[in-house]
């Protein structure tokens, strides 16, 4: 039985309340008020993945049908990643009769704030088959020197 109200949403199976799930109740989702402005409404929800391993910070990024050209992956001095694009809108041939348009166009842009621990000046970005993955290592922890002392007496 969940213990969280059906308001939340029944999507998951398990029905565990996850707070880091992104089944997030929107109480404003009924009401035609847009906080979003229309040049960044198309990606706003952007699909960005970030997985920390023992050597890197990782971000996989889905951009299906993007060039690397149309993708930007910027640093800033305070630890922020920025990760943004746009798809522009397909051109039009009077001719044409559209049936359905499902794929949107627009700019999207995405914001991390990295921990202290990485690399700044190292960051690597590549692109495979829509996939955009940044790599920002991670500085090596040093251990503290231990030094045993004896004990005399």
């Amino acid at each position: 039985m969940s213990l969280i109200p059906s308001f939340f949403g029944n999507r998951r199976s398990n029905n565990v309340f996850d707070p880091f799930s992104l089944d997030v109740w929107d109480a404003l989702k009924d009401f035609p008020v847009s906080t979003q402005s229309p040049e960044t409404s198309a990606f706003v929800d952007a699909r960005i993945d970030w997985r920390e391993t023992p050597e890197a910070h990782v971000f996989k990024a889905d951009v299906p049908g993007l060039k690397k050209e149309e993708v930007k992956v910027e640093v800033e001095d305070d630890r922020v990643l920025q990760i943004s694009g746009e798809r522009n809108v397909e051109k039009e041939d009077k001719n044409d009769t559209w049936h359905r348009v499902e794929r949107s166009s627009g700019k999207f842009m995405r914001r991390f704030r990295l921990p202290e621990n990485v690399k700044m000046d190292q960051v690597k970005a590549s692109m495979e088959n829509g996939v955009l993955t940044v790599t920002v290592p991670k500085m090596e922890v040093k251990k503290p020197d231990v030094k045993a002392i004896d004990v005399s007496g």
